[in-house]
């Protein structure tokens, strides 16, 4: 639980240095777009991206867990896959919507972070029967 409620206050923390720092929402699939499609912003957003990478890297020195969990490599790249899709049809990511649009009273982001919970629930239990893996530590 302590570990769950660090890396939410760092999530918190990064969010609100990149708006600060950028004015700029922090959602990383919004990041992650137009660090691929826009030149002009194309540096600030790879280092935030690099900064989420070395963290996790550096959390994982310090004893974070690691590793892909009990699903096959194959169901994980499908995974990634179908959330990229899903953050094109939603309109952004967890991080966008969830940490930053709530924050904001956004009304969209509040149904879209809830339908991003209701779906992820929905898959979990869906995954653990096919795959007899069980529940996620």
């Amino acid at each position: 639980m302590l570990m769950g409620c660090l890396g939410g206050a760092l999530i918190g923390l990064a969010a609100t240095v990149y708006w600060l720092a950028t004015g700029r929402t922090a959602g990383v699939s919004g990041i992650v777009g137009g660090a691929l499609r826009e030149r002009d912003v194309r540096g600030e957003r790879l280092a935030f991206l690099a900064g989420l990478i070395a963290v996790g890297l550096l959390a994982s020195m310090f004893g974070a867990p690691v590793g892909t969990g009990p699903y096959p490599t194959a169901v994980l790249v499908v995974a990634g896959l179908l959330v990229g899709f899903g953050t094109r049809v939603g309109g952004g990511c967890t991080s966008g919507h969830g940490v930053c649009g709530i924050s904001r009273f956004s009304i969209a982001s509040i149904v879209a972070t809830v339908t991003f919970i209701a779906a992820g629930a929905a898959t979990v239990a869906i995954a653990t029967r096919l795959f007899a893996a069980g529940p996620i530590p």
